[in-house]
């Protein structure tokens, strides 16, 4: 469950950011953050490149960044120094909600159980199929008449954490993995805002049974955020 001090209406849900890459993702956070769109404060950004664009948008928007990628020598940062790092960086932002977007390292049982606070995962697959990497590709492969991305609780078993919401689209006979890739990051960009929405005004949890009415989906700041596409659906 979400820390207590998200029951409060006028006290924003803290979040911290896990990133590896470009950014989009944080930035359509950054922005709903930074219109009053999202009740929400992102306290921090923690990635694991240093090249990582997703940096640069974090550090335009005057958010405290952490960049744990290489050791005092220059050598990559192993995973258990990096957990290390990441823990006590989390511990010291205390945030209410840690959010892996686009994140691409795969974190240990012990780090997702003693973080300071529940983890979600956007992957870019319609869970449980497709754990892992290379999803489009794959969806393709397969013969997929439908693909799109989830949005899942952070467990240690890879990719496998309660399924919280989704979105779809179907592939054309003419998809490339390219191309998919693309058009299921513009669902991206509409389904991570509002699950966290959603979940900041607990009428989603991080448990299960998990419903969503249309009076509540009408009562959120829906001008500035994506309209709430009829491929999103909540997992009940």
């Amino acid at each position: 469950m979400l820390a207590n001090n998200t029951s409060h209406a006028n006290k924003p849900l803290r979040i911290a950011v896990l990133v590896s890459g470009s950014g989009s993702n944080l930035q359509v956070l950054i922005d709903a953050m930074q219109a009053g769109a999202l009740p929400i404060e992102i306290v921090g950004v923690i990635s694991n490149r240093d090249d990582a664009y997703a940096v640069t948008r974090a550090n335009d928007a005057n958010i405290p960044v952490a960049v744990l990628s290489h050791v005092a020598n220059g050598k990559r940062m192993g995973i258990k120094t990096f957990e290390t790092h990441a823990n006590a960086q989390l511990v010291e932002w205390q945030p209410d909600l840690i959010v892996l977007a686009g994140f691409m390292r795969v974190l240990s049982g012990p780090f997702i159980d003693n973080a300071p606070a529940p983890m979600i995962n956007l992957h870019p697959s319609l869970l449980p199929v497709y754990k892992g990497l290379d999803t489009h590709q794959r969806a393709i492969q397969a013969g997929e008449r439908h693909h799109g991305c989830s949005i899942h609780v952070v467990t240690a078993e890879l990719d496998a954490g309660t399924v919280l919401t989704q979105a779809l689209l179907e592939i054309n006979q003419t998809e490339t993995a390219d191309s998919l890739q693309a058009r299921v990051q513009k669902l991206e960009h509409k389904l991570l805002p509002w699950t966290i929405l959603l979940l900041a005004n607990k009428a989603l949890s991080l448990g299960t049974n998990n419903e969503v009415s249309n009076e509540t989906c009408n009562k959120t700041k829906a001008n500035y955020l994506p309209a709430l596409p009829l491929q999103l659906f909540i997992n009940t």
